[in-house]
C-alpha cells in the first residue's frame, strides 16, 4: 500500500493489477458474445442505436459474473479482500463525478450503482468512460458490486474491511467530481 499526502491508504500497482484480472477472470466463463459486448461498449461511438442490445447482453450476464467472482474470492485472505475492497472503492470514488452522473442518470444509489456497473464491466469500459463520459449509459446498474469485497469479508471475517482510504464510496463524496 502507499500512501498521499494525506495519509490516505491507496492501491498501489500491483493490487490494481489483480483486481481488475480477476474481474476479467470472473466474465471469460460467460462466453464469447458476452465478451463482444463488453469490448463493444467500451469502444463503440456514444448513443448509439446498439447500446440497449450490448446493455442487454451484459445485463443477462451479470448475475453469472458475480457468481464466478464470489467462486474465485471463496479462498481470500481478510487482507486480500480488504486490498480489493480498497481498489473498489478508490474506482467508484474517481467515477464520482457529475459529467459521469449527467449521462447515467439516476439518484444518490442510482448512480451508485450504475459507477458499479461501469467498474463491474471492467478496465477498459472503466477507462473509456473516465476518458470520455459519454460512453457510460442510461440505466445501467450493478448494485452488488458496489460492496462485493465488503460483504464477501463480513461474511467470512465478521465484519467490514477497514480499507484506510479515507474516501467513501457514496455518490457526491469526491469533492474533485462536483462543483457545487
Amino acid at each position: 500500500m502507499t500512501a498521499d499526502q494525506d495519509d490516505q491508504r491507496l492501491p498501489t500497482p500491483d493490487e490494481e493489477v489483480r483486481f481488475w484480472g480477476l474481474l476479467e477472470a470472473a466474465w471469460a466463463p460467460l462466453g464469447d458474445d458476452v465478451d463482444r459486448a463488453r469490448r463493444a461498449l467500451a469502444g463503440r461511438v456514444p448513443d448509439d442505436d446498439g447500446d440497449s442490445a450490448l446493455v442487454s447482453i451484459i445485463d443477462g450476464a451479470l448475475e453469472g459474473f458475480l457468481r464466478n467472482l464470489a467462486k474465485q474470492s471463496r479462498e481470500l485472505s481478510a487482507a486480500e479482500l480488504t486490498d480489493f475492497d480498497r481498489v473498489l472503492e478508490r474506482k467508484l470514488y474517481d467515477i464520482d463525478r457529475a459529467d459521469i452522473q449527467a449521462v447515467t442518470d439516476g439518484s444518490d444509489d442510482g448512480f451508485l450503482y450504475a459507477r458499479g456497473f461501469i467498474v463491474a464491466l471492467g478496465r477498459a469500459y472503466y477507462a473509456a468512460v473516465v476518458r470520455n463520459p459519454d460512453m457510460a449509459v442510461v440505466d445501467a446498474e450493478c448494485e452488488e458490486m458496489c460492496y462485493f469485497f465488503a460483504h464477501l469479508h463480513r461474511e467470512r471475517f465478521g465484519g467490514f474491511p477497514a480499507t484506510g482510504s479515507g474516501i467513501t464510496r457514496e455518490s457526491c463524496s469526491n469533492p474533485a467530481g462536483w462543483h457545487f
